[in-house]
This record gives structure tokens, sequence and C-alpha cells, in this order.
């Protein structure tokens, strides 16, 4: 059953100058006037608990979480996970956060292959084990009030044909939809350097298999696009701004897939800002920093000023045409570096 969510302050209603006091007690940094709505992933704060990794983002201003379901933050296979996602659904309210749910957990399901087994694995029943976990992170969702549940597709399993892929991908998503349209809740899926969905020219084939069904959106990761896409990380935002349901941001380098602050590698952010708020997108902007935990409360910190700051010069840019959407153009996947990181990889 759902359990809706108080209404969360929008960045519209704060002043940029002031400090409130919520009734939580916690101080809340007001945040300046823009449409995006930044958030950050708990995959980047696992070495705190779930409720601390709360505080602190409410603290520090950021408008949500984006939840990956582990064992030490909402454990989706320890008992009593409806009651524990209720309170989690009360905290969230109190704190003015909004939520995405996550599902790139390293070994939630098995403790030897890290994000194994996936949806492409050959054993029917090792796929439907991930199966539950998607079905699972939707009634999650819906009873947290989040805006979309995120998930990838894994990478092809050695000896497995890429039309045999396909086609157990298709089958694998098809009864997690079908959950999702019933609790209202989109499934946002990502593009993953090295797996077998790895760019957006595979999530058209996808949507294509399935029959273009309304609860299949896109997760967006922005250093992917800067990693291996043909387009921009801007063009890419405005060539999906129709199937967005999830973002994800970070900095990366053309080539390498490796998730880095803000700054540190070559993307260019206040275009890509400027592109998304022109999408008129009203989920979450979350930070993915799953390899900077042993630092995340430095790096949840000082990433929300830099967004803060880019998005303040995006105000000032012209506006861009869309770029048109180009299902086939397929960039080379290959695995664009030797060390894979990401939500789904790291």
């Amino acid at each position: 059953m759902s359990h809706p969510q108080a209404r969360r302050p929008r960045s519209s209603d704060r002043n940029p100058e002031s400090v409130d006091r919520e009734a939580h007690g916690h101080l809340r940094r007001s945040a300046p006037a823009t449409s995006l709505r930044f958030g950050y992933g708990t995959n980047g704060l696992a070495d705190l608990r779930l409720d601390d990794a709360l505080a602190l983002l409410a603290d520090l201003g950021y408008d949500g979480v984006g939840l990956t379901l582990d064992h030490m933050h909402l454990d989706p296979l320890a008992p009593d996970l409806t009651a524990r996602t209720h309170r989690l659904a009360g905290r969230l309210g109190a704190l003015g956060l909004g939520v995405t749910v996550e599902t790139g957990a390293r070994y939630v399901l098995d403790p030897r292959r890290k994000h194994g087994p996936s949806l492409l694995d050959p054993h029917p029943d090792d796929r439907a084990r991930r199966v539950g976990l998607l079905i699972r992170a939707v009634q999650v969702a819906a009873d947290l009030g989040a805006h979309a549940v995120h998930c990838f597709s894994g990478i092809t399993p050695a000896g497995t044909d890429t039309d045999t892929a396909w086609k157990r991908l298709a089958e694998a998503l098809t009864p997690v939809l079908d959950v999702a349209a019933t609790a209202g809740v989109p499934l946002a899926i990502e593009p993953e350097p090295g797996h077998l969905l790895a760019a957006l020219a595979d999530f058209h084939r996808l949507r294509a298999l399935l029959g273009d069904p309304q609860d299949l959106g896109l997760t967006l990761d922005i250093g992917h696009c800067q990693c291996l896409e043909p387009l921009s990380p801007a063009g890419c935002v405005r060539a999906a701004a129709p199937w967005l349901r999830h973002v994800q941001i970070e900095d990366m380098r053309r080539g390498v897939h490796e998730h880095l602050p803000f700054g540190d590698g070559e993307i260019d952010f206040p275009p890509v800002l400027a592109a998304l708020a022109a999408t008129g997108y009203q989920g979450l902007t979350v930070v993915e920093l799953p390899r900077h935990s042993h630092a995340g409360p430095h790096f949840a910190e000082h990433s929300l000023p830099f967004l803060r700051r880019a998005a303040e010069t995006a105000v000032a840019l012209p506006d861009t045409a869309p770029s048109p959407c180009d299902p086939s153009a397929t960039p080379s996947h290959g695995d664009p570096s030797a060390t894979p990181e990401g939500s789904s990889t790291a």
C-alpha cells in the first residue's frame, strides 16, 4: 500500500540567503531558485548509518537521496521490509527529502558474484532472483513515494549470443513493468558501459522489443554520456528528454569509465544543466560517487555548491534547439576502461 509523503519544500520556496530550522531540529540551508532538484546517492555514503546519511544530506541542503537497497541501507532481503520502509517514509518526509530507489548494490543477492545474478544469466532461477529484487524495489518505491526505480541490464554472460541476451532481458523485465504499471512507479533502466544495454541506442532497441511500454523510462548518467556516447552530454539530455525518469551525475573523461568528483574530469556542466532544466525534468539529479564513499561526507558537502553554481551559470546560457534522437546512432560499446565503475559495475 502506498505511503504518501509529506509535501517536500521546493527550491523555489526557499530564500537563497536564509537558513531554516525545520521541525526535525536540523539546520537546513536554503537553495537558490532553480527548477533542478539535487540528490546524493547512498552508495557514496556506505560507511554511514542510513539515518545519519539522510540527516547529513538534509543539513547540507540536498533535495533528495538516491537510495541503493543494500544490507547497510534498507536491506531488501531482511525481515519486516514493509514496516522498515514505512518508518523510512516518515523520516524522509520529516527531513523534506525526495527519493529515488536504486538497485545497483554489488553483493545484495550473491556474496560471491558482484551484481550477480543478473537479468541475463543463463539459468532461469537466477534471472528470477534479480526479477524478484526489482519487483520488491518497485514496491518499496511505491511505499516511499519515490519518483522512479533504477535498474540495469547486466553484462552479457560468456557463451551467450546477443540475440539470446536481448530476448532474456525483454522477458525478464516484462513482469517488473507489470508491477511498475500497477504501482504507478516508472522503471528507469540505465545504459551502463560494458553492459548489454550500454548506450542510448540500446535503450531504444529495448523499447522496440517490449512494444514501447509507458512505464519503461531511462536513467541517464551524465558521466556515461561523456564516456562513450556520440552526442555531447547536453545533447544526450535533449535526445533522452521524452523518456527521462532519473538522472545520475558526476564528472568523467572520454573513453574512461571512472566516476570522478566534479572538476576532476572533462564535462562542462552549465550546458548540461541548462539542457536538463529545459526538458522540464522533475525528478532528482543524484550525485553518483560510489568509489568515494570513504570520504562521502566531504564529497557530499562539496558537490552541492558546485552543482548550484553550475545551475546558476546555466540560467544565463542561450537556449539551444533539441538534438534529434537517433536510435540508429550506435557507438562502440567495448569496455571503455580496464576497471569498470559506476552504479552497476563499481
